[in-house]
């Protein structure tokens, strides 16, 4: 779902070929007041569609020897939230990334300023509701923004939950996430039997089968998208390794290969959000770009699948 070490690599590399002379300042940093927000559907609040994922990224230790990766995404944070970024998703399956989501806002003085988006994980009505209570205790929240059933784990269980703390106010939003195409049958009933707010899925030019069927069902329900797995797990950055950004991306204001992977996707209109994952603050930087400016058209998407297509 988010950038791995081999990713950062291929990444790197690409950034330094395409660098020269200022490039991330000058034409990878678009102006907040350009950048693409998205309504949810029901409630007509905005959000920015470039938010921020915590897979591997965010699973540190409080440690000295990591305090280095813990600056890191600290200042990833920063700039996230300084750049106008609000969604940040995790899931208690992502290690201690929860924990450092909510120690860092608190350093950063983000309470309150984020909107907070994780997931229950387990089975049971009370196994579920203890381990929802303890991602209160480390996204530091007495609210959550957005919790989502992970994988359609005992689903039919956790839905009743989610409504009822939904109503009481303990949650604004609940939703149902994955990450694999085997799941959409199963992702399809659930959506629409219960009519989530949210869908969380894997959507991107390396994998774009949720545009065929679950992003349209979800337009049709009125259902917010969130994708995840944006880069295929750096599948995308290993597959243009060493090759030249083509001169048509300008005309969608793509600068880097991460802001044309990304715009591919945001140019689907279902589409409320991506989360692309890293500690990176340089990373981060490519990746909100892609939120501002012109989007690909129809033609464009097809030159641009057709351009990554093995």
């Amino acid at each position: 779902m988010r950038d791995n070490k081999e990713a950062d690599e291929a990444r790197r590399t690409l950034l330094k070929g395409l660098a020269a002379a200022a490039l991330l300042p000058a034409r990878t940093m678009a102006e907040p007041s350009a950048r693409i927000s998205r309504t949810i559907p029901g409630t007509g609040e905005t959000l920015p569609v470039i938010g921020l994922g915590t897979w591997l990224s965010f699973d540190l230790g409080f440690d000295v020897a990591g305090r280095e990766d813990l600056a890191a995404a600290k200042e990833t944070l920063r700039l996230f939230a300084g750049q106008g970024g609000t969604v940040v998703d995790s899931s208690p399956m992502y290690g201690q990334s929860e924990a450092v989501v909510g120690y860092l806002a608190g350093q950063l003085g983000l309470a309150g300023k984020l909107f907070l988006a994780t997931k229950v994980w387990t089975r049971g009505r009370d196994a579920g509701m203890r381990q929802m209570e303890a991602s209160f205790r480390r996204m530091a929240t007495g609210r959550m923004d957005l919790m989502q059933i992970h994988n359609l784990v005992d689903a039919a269980t956790q839905v009743k939950t989610l409504r009822d703390w939904k109503a009481s106010g303990r949650i604004r939003y609940f939703g149902v996430s994955h990450y694999h195409s085997a799941a959409y049958g199963d992702l399809a009933r659930f959506m629409k039997a219960e009519r989530p707010d949210f869908l969380q899925i894997n959507y991107s030019l390396a994998e774009p089968e949720a545009g065929e069927r679950l992003l349209p069902l979800a337009r049709d329900l009125g259902i917010a998208v969130i994708v995840n797995r944006p880069f295929a797990e750096g599948a995308l950055f290993s597959r243009v390794k060493g090759r030249t950004l083509p001169g048509w991306a300008a005309d969608f204001d793509a600068a880097s290969w991460a802001q044309l992977f990304l715009k591919w996707i945001l140019a689907d209109p279902a589409v409320t959000c991506t989360v692309p994952g890293t500690r990176n603050p340089k990373h981060l930087q490519d990746n909100m770009a892609a939120g501002g400016g012109r989007l690909p058209d129809q033609a464009a998407r097809a030159r641009m699948l057709a351009l990554v297509t093995p």
